[in-house]
């Protein structure tokens, strides 16, 4: 599967367009390996590793979701692996 259309079908970006810029602009890796185009082909197990809203986002992908569906669905595609965000962090110490 397109990585664009995985990012814009699990609902990590809210349109593929900006799935795509996210995918083309050079700071996103799919299993530690730099991916700088919208079409890489993303597989099962694969770990993405991006930045996206201010912090850095972890996720591997469970399952190649055929649709953008409902977000219990699309999140069921995919577990985070991404550390807490800074302030909860701070909460916690």
């Amino acid at each position: 599967m397109r990585l664009d259309k995985f990012l814009w079908f699990t609902r990590l970006t809210k349109t593929r367009a900006l799935a795509q810029v996210l995918a083309e602009a050079g700071h996103m890796r799919i299993d530690g390996r730099v991916v700088d185009r919208a079409h890489a082909t993303v597989r099962i197990g694969n770990v993405l590793t991006f930045a996206l809203h201010d912090r850095v986002r972890i996720v591997r992908v469970e399952a190649l979701p055929v649709r953008r569906g409902p977000a219990p669905e699309a999140a069921a595609c995919y577990t985070d692996l991404s550390p807490p965000p800074v302030d909860e962090q701070r909460r916690a110490t």
